[in-house]
């Protein structure tokens, strides 16, 4: 059993996986690759002049796998609660158990729906509905959280990498019962 199931890697659960791998939980990232952001242009994302939405996309899975979170590229279909965690079925007949789930999947609420989660209408144009979450990003489900724009922060994608970084803060510190940072440092040249 996985120690966190992240839904989606499009910026937040990208983003949310390279802090929980780095952290040393184990991490599964289950992505459908049918996210909006393959299909954005951005030049307003801090740090980066200009790039297409499949480069940032590729970037990031690299990232997550570099750190190693496991990326399994399918659909997650199905979602139920076990004892210990959460069962996900995903389209390819595949199953997978973790113990925490971080549903960063865009604009569909459908998953954590099945779960329970509670949801509230969209706050972004064309959102239909969004996960009612805490300030954590905790869901009403124990052990379900959401990041970006599903969990109703804006659709931008600095915004929705920035709440996916925060909700997986904030997770880690949860599992590590402390306030969990992550800040490296250049290392001086010898």
């Amino acid at each position: 059993m996985y120690d966190i199931a992240i839904i989606g890697a499009g910026p937040a659960g990208a983003s949310a996986a390279i802090f929980t791998a780095k952290a040393g939980k184990s991490t599964v990232v289950i992505d459908s690759d049918k996210g909006v952001t393959r299909r954005a242009w951005f030049e307003n994302f801090y740090g980066i002049m200009e790039i297409d939405g499949p480069t940032l996309v590729d970037i990031g899975i690299a990232q997550l796998k570099k750190l190693g979170a496991e990326y399994i590229l399918d659909e997650a279909t199905d979602i139920a609660a076990v004892e210990g965690g959460f069962s996900i079925a995903t389209a390819g007949g595949a199953s997978f158990q973790a113990k925490h789930v971080v549903l960063a999947t865009g604009l569909s609420v459908e998953l954590g729906e099945k779960l329970g989660a509670k949801t509230a209408p969209g706050t972004e144009p064309r959102i239909k509905s969004i996960f009612e979450v805490d300030a954590a990003g905790r869901t009403n489900v124990p052990g379900v959280w959401a990041a970006g724009t599903v969990a109703g922060v804006s659709m931008h994608g600095v915004i929705t990498a920035g709440d996916g970084a925060k909700v997986a803060i904030n997770l880690i510190s949860e599992l590590n019962g402390e306030r969990y940072v992550d800040h490296d440092v250049i290392k001086p040249k010898a």
